[in-house]
């Protein structure tokens, strides 16, 4: 179990830092040197550790120390991809200081302890209660960096100095830790001591492979899940942070070595710390936040290498969700969005720096509310124009208001769309020509529902439904006028600045296009949605060619006899076979086994971006006249996907708690019954169920609260099924008598639901 930590500093050092008591003044023997050290309170390790910054020891050439209102009022150099790049940087690209010759190490002590001789001390130690030998071997070992690696280096002094292999011993390193929580506390402090030690001593010149080791070790502790640890931790954590971008890729190749026990242990630590310093649990156990600023932007910073090595891995070592903070969702955000818009990644911390950090919930509140601004200030002007004329001011200035004719949907939408392209960052009102009624949302959801409906129907020619994959994909077939992709794109930025999930299904590939690049490019005839596809994005909307494609690139045997190929593709359209070369003469070039990668990747972009170029330009273009924003750039593509269709991860017992009734309520028998059948559905059934009350299966970002779920009463007899208005999200059911009659007219309702939902 975790030791809280309790040690003491002068009353002038605690008025000073404001710290938890930490160590007692005493000495230390420093291992290998002979002398007793003396060991300095935390209020010097920090004084020593800002003046080590500001005379360069051991810190790394050409970076900044310090954070945003540190103690010299400098920071750390950002260490994230820049977000705002249009073309990001590979982290597998390494800068040249990496292939540049590596200084010297000092020479490493030979320890020849293994893990079994570890293990067997500790369960001597357990058994007879004598600790010394442990004692003494977490005394060393974090003594210094040069201990550490001595103690964990598999070869002491062999150079390891490549991304792949660390050179670490893993097995033992997992083996200490695992044993150091269960040890006496005076155990545990004495490794706390050495940390400090270890990152007080002395050092001169560029920062060495070892010294890397050393931090990678460190920051495995697990006694950092503890906030009397935190001042130590944060010191690690800022100069981990200040190291070379070459060095950063290092520690990145490291992380994603880890096992995924390991790996989430330190993120979650990370996240822990962040959380802890922005809302700490008694305020009085950390420094005041005014005095360390620079804790939170060096945690976050090492966070991102931690992303990095998520990202670079394949499969990722952790979903992209358990990056999330969701304590962010508790801060001033759009304070954080403005500082980053006017600073961008330069050294003015911001946390929209490191989207990864932020969750869907706080992008989808930036996006919304950056174009509520754009909305305003577009009405504003609209309104003086009007007042400047002298004209009469009408107030549906400040909506975008769309009249359509059932019998001539899509028609008219597409005509009011374009007509009003002025006003598609306003609030939207839906009239249906010759009905009454005011839109209070309802009418909207409906024209969405029933416009997807019509678009995505396979009559209608514009997309392909490929059972398969259960997705839609565009076809390519070549026509006059791409204005109806346009319509469906600007439908899908529509729907994120209005929080209606649309029942679609595009696969994940189209959004990473809609991101390519993720802001419109001002020169129009820069191309726009060809991201670099590979096979994998081919299985997820053609899985069997893909799985033809990998047989091509495995074959063994003779490929330019065997498949007898040419670098062409044949397509059909409208019952025609037509053939595109690949690249130039390519009906003339075979696909032999030296270029059939060649082949695979032409083919794959031709499928995927060449094919359906003008058709996805204009569906492009579609999406980002609504949603033209800075906050794209925060955003990856799955999250892209979620604003659009919602969540498909379902949680039917927050749907019960955040349920309204009308005529019932939540005592009542009837309703007791509902919850009763619907929690014990299948997840199948429950999807048709939400699909049936909602119009879609999918909840939206915000969590099933944001559904607005509605249970209302009709007085008809129970032979009646159970009725839904998909507008309001609303499900009718009669008085039921029993909870088997309830389950039979549910079940046949939902998997018939076209026949019974009033839409």
């Amino acid at each position: 179990m975790m030791t809280e930590y309790n040690f003491a500093l002068s009353e002038e050092e605690r008025e000073r830092a404001r710290l938890p008591p930490i160590f007692h003044t005493s000495t230390l023997m420093g291992p290998g040197h002979g002398t007793k050290q003396p060991f300095p309170s935390l209020g010097a390790v920090i004084s020593t550790l800002s003046q080590r910054r500001e005379t360069g020891g051991r810190g790394t050439a050409g970076t900044q120390p310090g954070g945003p209102g540190g103690r010299h009022g400098r920071e750390l150099p950002p260490i994230s991809t820049d977000v705002r790049q249009k073309q990001k940087i590979s982290i597998d690209t390494l800068p040249p200081e990496v292939k540049a010759p590596f200084p010297s190490d000092p020479i490493i002590p030979l320890r020849t302890k293994t893990t079994k001789e570890f293990q067997e001390d500790v369960e001597r130690a357990v058994v007879s209660g004598d600790f010394r030998d442990v004692r003494q071997f977490y005394l060393t070992t974090f003594d210094s960096f040069i201990e550490i690696n001595a103690a964990f280096k598999r070869e002491a002094n062999a150079p390891f100095n490549t991304t792949e292999d660390s050179g670490v011993n893993s097995k033992f390193v997992n083996a200490v830790y695992d044993a150091l929580l269960f040890t006496p506390p005076d155990i545990q402090k004495s490794v706390l001591k050495g940390i400090i030690n270890s990152l007080l001593r002395e050092w001169k010149g560029p920062r060495t492979k070892d010294d890397l080791r050393a931090y990678f070790v460190l920051v495995q502790n697990p006694q950092y899940s503890s906030t009397s640890t935190y001042v130590i931790f944060a010191h690690l954590l800022r100069q981990m942070a200040s190291l070379s971008e070459a060095d950063h890729h290092f520690l990145v190749h490291w992380f994603k070595k880890l096992s995924q026990r390991r790996f989430r242990q330190l993120v979650e630590h990370l996240l822990q710390f962040i959380s802890t310093r922005l809302f700490p649990a008694e305020p009085d156990d950390l420094p005041p936040l005014a005095k360390c600023s620079w804790w939170i932007p060096s945690a976050t910073k090492v966070l991102a290498l931690f992303n990095a090595a998520n990202s670079v891995s394949s499969p990722a070592i952790l979903s992209f969700t358990e990056f999330y903070n969701i304590t962010l969702d508790h801060i001033d955000f759009m304070e954080q969005y403005r500082t980053w818009q006017n600073h961008g990644n330069s050294n003015r911390f911001s946390f929209c720096q490191f989207p990864f950090i932020l969750s869907t919930v706080v992008k989808k509140a930036i996006i919304q509310r950056d174009s509520e601004q754009q909305m305003i200030s577009m009405a504003r002007q609209s309104l003086v124009n009007k007042v400047s004329r002298r004209q009469r001011v009408d107030m549906n200035l400040l909506f975008l208001n769309i009249r359509v004719r059932r019998a001539q949907l899509l028609s008219d939408s597409l005509d009011e769309l374009t007509r009003k392209k002025a006003d598609l960052k306003k609030k939207m009102k839906v009239t249906f020509v010759g009905e009454a009624g005011l839109d209070m949302g309802g009418l909207t959801k409906e024209w969405f529902l029933l416009l997807v409906r019509q678009i995505f129907h396979t009559d209608y020619g514009m997309f392909t439904y490929l059972k398969d994959s259960r997705c839609h994909w565009f076809t390519s077939w070549k026509c006059d006028n791409y204005s109806e992709f346009q319509l469906v794109g600007t439908l899908m930025g529509l729907a994120v600045y209005n929080s209606i999930a649309l029942d679609i299904h595009f696969p994940p590939y189209c959004f990473k296009k809609l991101l390519t690049p993720p802001i419109l490019p001002c020169d129009q005839n820069t191309p726009v949605g060809m991201a670099t596809p590979t096979l994998e994005d081919l299985q997820q909307i053609m899985p069997d060619l893909a799985r033809g494609l990998g047989d091509l690139l495995s074959y063994e045997g003779n490929v330019e006899e065997d498949f007898y190929l040419t670098f062409q593709v044949f397509q059909e359209e409208l019952g025609v076979v037509k053939s595109t070369n690949l690249k130039a003469g390519g009906d003339k070039i075979p696909v032999t086994k030296l270029n059939r990668k060649e082949y695979v990747q032409l083919y794959v972009d031709f499928l995927l971006n060449r094919s359906i170029y003008k058709q996805f330009a204009a569906f492009y273009h579609g999406f980002h006249s609504v949603c033209a924003s800075d906050a794209l750039l925060l955003l990856r593509p799955e999250e892209v996907e979620m604003l659009v269709c919602g969540s498909p991860e379902l949680d039917m017992t927050a749907l019960q708690r955040a349920a309204q009734y009308e005529g019932y309520n939540k005592t009542d028998p009837t309703v007791r019954c509902f919850w009763e059948v619907v929690l014990a559905f299948p997840l199948e059934l429950q999807k048709k169920l939400l699909h049936f009350a909602t119009g879609s299966d999918r909840i939206p970002v915000g969590g099933m609260a944001d559904l607005n779920f509605k249970i209302a009463k009709i007085d008809v007899s129970t032979n009646w099924l159970p009725i839904s208005h998909t507008c309001f999200n609303q499900i009718c059911l009669p008085p039921y008598r029993s909870r088997k009659e309830l389950k039979h007219k549910l079940t046949i309702a939902i998997s018939n639901a076209e026949g019974f939902g009033l839409e």
